[in-house]
């Protein structure tokens, strides 16, 4: 059969991805990105080390992650971004700027982090106090809420599971239960740390039972990669996805969400609720 009147493969978009040696997400990450736009995925050189700080500052090193970015582009990517919590909020807020600055200048291309995305996605909701959750061990988790605090943002409460290792492997039942453990006091939003950890299908029913934002690692970094070449991320019943385009933002607050909207998007999410989610309440 002649399908040569097909033309070939529609133009595709390319976001570059530097992921630590560990990562083993890749598909989760694909699912925020629309059909038009190909992820172009590297990893930092693998190190005997357990996920701690040490680990974060390895995975971080300047040289490392010039080296990667120089590596994607020969793919041309539009924008990079370094899928990693712990590596990019370890040096405090000037270690992010740095880091950025550094895959700025090897690639010659836009450059961004996890921790950085999530800064930028508070802000987008005007999002001051937040509920953690993490996967990491105390002095790890203790880390980031020191970053946050840098940043102005409050943690009104937190959980965490203590691991070392494997954290992939954590089912999204551990996830919701950390995720109420933690929302114990007047949060804004949720975060869920760790781009090593699973979250898509956990979000809206968080969203829905907890009735605010839920922010994710791997969704913020998609949401500001796209959001950086003009690209909408792709998700369904997801508070941050749902921002109006045209929403007025001040130099100093952000327009949330109208409360009649958020109950809307609620209820929405209650009433389609992925089959392996079902029955956890």
């Amino acid at each position: 059969m002649d399908v040569s009147f097909l033309g070939g493969p529609q133009p595709q978009r390319g976001v570059g991805v530097v992921a630590p040696f560990d990562f083993a997400l890749d598909r989760e990450l694909w699912r925020w990105v629309p059909d038009d736009v190909s992820l172009r995925l590297t990893r930092t050189p693998y190190v005997p080390v357990e996920v701690s700080l040490d680990l974060a500052r390895l995975v971080s090193e300047h040289e490392t992650l010039r080296e990667a970015v120089r590596a994607l582009g020969a793919s041309e990517p539009e924008v990079v971004a370094y899928a990693c919590t712990s590596g990019s909020f370890v040096g405090g807020l000037a270690g992010e700027r740095a880091m950025c600055e550094a895959m700025s200048s090897a690639g010659d291309v836009p450059s961004l982090t996890t921790s950085g995305a999530l800064l930028e996605a508070l802000d987008e909701l005007g999002a001051g106090r937040i509920a953690l959750v993490t996967p990491y061990t105390e002095s790890v988790t203790q880390a980031l809420e020191e970053y946050l605090g840098e940043a102005g943002v409050t943690v009104t409460g937190r959980a965490f599971l203590g691991l070392t290792r494997h954290i992939w492997k954590v089912p999204y039942r551990s996830v919701v239960d950390m995720a109420r453990q933690a929302v114990v006091g007047a949060a804004d939003a949720l975060f869920i740390s760790c781009t090593n950890l699973p979250t898509y299908d956990a979000i809206p029913q968080l969203e829905a039972e907890l009735r605010m934002p839920v922010l994710s690692a791997n969704q913020v970094t998609m949401w500001a990669a796209l959001r950086g070449i003009g690209v909408h991320a792709v998700g369904p019943y997801q508070g941050l996805l749902l921002q109006p385009e045209a929403a007025v933002v001040t130099e100093h607050e952000a327009t949330p969400v109208p409360p009649a909207q958020a109950a809307q998007q609620a209820q929405a999410a209650q009433q389609t609720q992925p089959e392996e989610l079902e029955g956890w309440t």
